[in-house]
């Protein structure tokens, strides 16, 4: 059990955190994009091809809905390589999620045990008590891309990924599970082990390599390509990816009309609190994040 000067060091990064996170989205916003256009192709096939081992996720996401992996045609090669650098270290690249349409991001952002999984984060930052809508409505921002434009997923340009020893197929462990949601979640959280800590920067030097950039707040993210990858790597715009309609039969992308439009309103997050609340014994949520 932690104690309760631990627990308010662990709120304070936690909000702290999250707050960097979203002064990010802010300036991914207003970035320059000028999508390319560009196709999508399978990493499934291509490191089939390659002749290099991978492990892809086997669960649904959103419910029932396949993950897709597919990332645009430009970075599939570099995927593939971290792949092969990772079977050389004696590793297995897992690769969680890739692409996500804009309805799958959608209804990601609702899917019930999602979004009561970041309403109890909230009300645990809030010391035990339910914030403003406002303060969930921008952590959602953060932790699972309500915006398309910030959300790289939505671009092709992102992959989530797990590591897998190759002798064995047990985890390279990180300090959480994919999709951990706490104070372990950054990338350099405190809250980690060292040898934790090592086992993300050894991985991510593998990704950068290959031109990934990591995304600070989650350990698992990784893009390339897009405005957010355009800002964490210092390079001036325009980016190349941007949020896509993909027609998989024709292989064709359209550029997202309107790439900064939140996939759901504060109005529609104020009625999931509700739901959420609703969904709950009085109290549930609370207990939980306290526990």
């Amino acid at each position: 059990m932690t104690t309760a000067t631990d627990d308010d060091a662990r709120r304070a990064y936690w909000a702290e955190q999250m707050q960097a996170g979203y002064e990010l989205v802010q300036t991914i916003l207003p970035f320059e994009v000028r999508e390319c256009h560009e196709g999508f192709a399978s990493i499934v096939d291509a490191a089939a091809a390659a002749g290099v081992e991978m492990e892809f996720s086997d669960t649904k996401i959103a419910g029932d809905l396949d993950r897709v992996f597919f990332i645009r045609e430009g970075l599939v090669g570099d995927v593939v390589a971290v792949g092969l650098a990772m079977n050389e270290q004696g590793w297995l690249l897992k690769i969680e999620d890739a692409f996500r349409s804009l309805e799958m991001q959608g209804q990601l952002v609702r899917k019930h045990d999602v979004f009561d999984a970041i309403l109890a984060k909230c009300i645990w930052e809030n010391g035990g008590q339910l914030p403003a809508a406002e303060l969930i409505f921008h952590r959602a921002m953060v932790l699972i891309a309500n915006i398309p434009k910030t959300g790289t997923h939505m671009s092709g340009s992102a992959i989530d990924i797990s590591v897998l020893r190759r002798d064995d197929g047990g985890e390279v462990w990180r300090g959480g599970p994919y999709l951990e949601m706490s104070e372990r979640t950054p990338m350099r959280s405190p809250f980690v082990a060292p040898e934790e800590l090592q086992n993300r920067l050894q991985i991510t030097a593998i990704l950068e390599d290959h031109g990934f950039i990591h995304f600070p707040f989650e350990f698992w993210h990784y893009n390339q390509g897009d405005a957010l990858g355009y800002i964490l790597g210092n390079r001036p715009g325009p980016a190349s990816y941007g949020p896509v309609h993909w027609d998989a039969a024709s292989n064709r992308v359209s550029a997202c009309p309107d790439p900064i439009a939140p996939l759901h309103a504060l109005e529609a997050i104020e009625a999931e609190i509700e739901a959420a609340i609703e969904r709950h014994p009085a109290n549930s949520l609370k207990r939980a994040t306290l526990e």
